[in-house]
């Protein structure tokens, strides 16, 4: 037999029936506050992904070389393909862009609950509003699609600007070696690495800066910052809107890929790997040959957001079966016809078999039964049985279809 390749899913209709419907609440709280949705290629040149991140990013990609010798990636994640359609097909429109996307990526990782090496993101990019107004559209955005999909979570909101400020003295290296501590949430390695350097009032700082949840907390450890007014201002809407968030200043992850507003999201059932979103400020277009335009946008977890949604639910949805006589088959057809041109789902039996193995397969799948035999046919009327209460009734077409549309019982 051979298998699905590891780190992929099939999905049988239930699952894909509850997965489609949480798609469209998704896209259509994204459509309410303006975003459209746009679609890249699949793949992309490998340039496109390696520009940024370095050489080092293919071996967690899918890459080939197609016929003509160049090298190609299937996509890893959304932000880089939009921002270079942006600078492809897009930067004499009008800004402020919005737009969205459901894309399915790829990352050779090794698989576990909640990650895959096929897997879908949701995403948003507002490009060209680089003002904290900006900002809090992308995070309300981010908020009101996940609210919509079902998904209960905790937001966290930051800045990079407090975190820059305290570390802007130490060399790279050094930066780089704290940032791994704090991603990782290693206290204890930050405090022995610090205490080695003897930077024993930066670890206060940072420890600071780590428990501080208001601006005010913020600004008293870092002193005046040019960004102090950006970050108030975006914090003050969040505030009158009632988001239910935390502020968060020790988000360190990308801190070579966002330039200011940063922000996360961590969901309920996922565990280890609960975080849902991920999203900030970023300036990308000009690695692409675009103008230097300044970005925000978020990418979330589609597989992680259908985990944390629990159990697929049956789906509660009225189902028709047409039953027939080998001499009414064609008035049976006729019949399905019309019920699926009401709206209803409605399948025909299609095998050689009898009025009661028809019915028998009818209590399985279907709510209600309608029977065509040559009485019926004779008479252009139906037999509608209600699968769930036994009863029956013969009666017009018509009847039948205003029957199933109340729910007869």
């Amino acid at each position: 037999m051979i298998q699905r390749p590891r780190g992929t899913r099939d999905f049988l209709p239930d699952e894909m029936e509850f997965r489609r419907n949480t798609e469209m609440k998704m896209r259509k709280a994204a459509r309410q506050w303006g975003y459209r949705e746009v679609c890249t290629p699949t793949f992309e040149t490998q340039e496109l992904y390696t520009i940024r991140s370095g050489e080092g990013i293919i071996k967690e990609m899918y890459t080939f070389e197609d016929k003509g010798g160049r090298a190609l990636a299937l996509r890893p994640e959304g932000t880089a393909a939009v921002l270079r359609m942006y600078v492809n097909e897009a930067k004499v429109l009008a800004k402020p862009l919005r737009w969205c996307y459901l894309s399915d990526c790829y990352r050779y990782e090794r698989p576990q609950k909640g990650r895959y090496r096929q897997f879908w993101q949701f995403g948003a990019e507002l490009i060209g509003a680089d003002t904290p107004e900006g900002d809090a559209e992308a995070i309300l955005l981010a908020d009101d699609i996940l609210r919509a999909a079902g998904v209960t979570y905790d937001l966290h909101v930051g800045h990079l600007s407090p975190m820059r400020a305290i570390l802007r003295d130490l060399p790279e290296d050094r930066k780089r070696t704290i940032m791994a501590l704090l991603d990782k949430k290693n206290m204890e390695g930050l405090e022995e690495t610090l205490d080695s350097w003897h930077l024993e009032d930066l670890e206060s700082s940072l420890k600071g800066l780590l428990e501080a949840d208001t601006t005010d907390d913020v600004f008293a450890i870092t002193g005046p910052i040019p960004e102090q007014e950006r970050i108030e201002s975006m914090v003050n809407v969040l505030e009158n809107e009632g988001t239910v968030f935390r502020q968060n200043y020790g988000i360190v992850r990308g801190l070579d890929y966002y330039t200011g507003m940063v922000f996360e999201g961590f969901a309920e059932n996922l565990g280890a790997e609960n975080q849902i979103i991920g999203g900030g400020a970023y300036r990308l277009a000009h690695l692409f040959g675009g103008d230097d335009v300044g970005s925000c946008g978020f990418g979330i977890g589609f597989d992680r957001v259908m985990v944390s949604l629990g159990d697929v639910p049956v789906p509660d949805e009225t189902v028709v079966a047409v039953l027939y006589t080998p001499e009414a088959r064609e008035y049976a057809f006729s019949l399905s016809r019309k019920f699926r041109d009401t709206g209803f789902r409605t399948e025909i039996n299609l095998l050689s078999r009898g009025i009661g193995a028809q019915m028998k397969h009818a209590a399985k799948t279907a709510r209600y039964a309608v029977l065509a035999g040559d009485r019926e046919m004779q008479s252009g009327t139906v037999t509608l049985r209600n699968m769930k209460t036994g009863t029956q009734k013969e009666c017009s077409v018509a009847e039948a279809l205003h029957g199933v549309s109340q729910e007869w019982q």
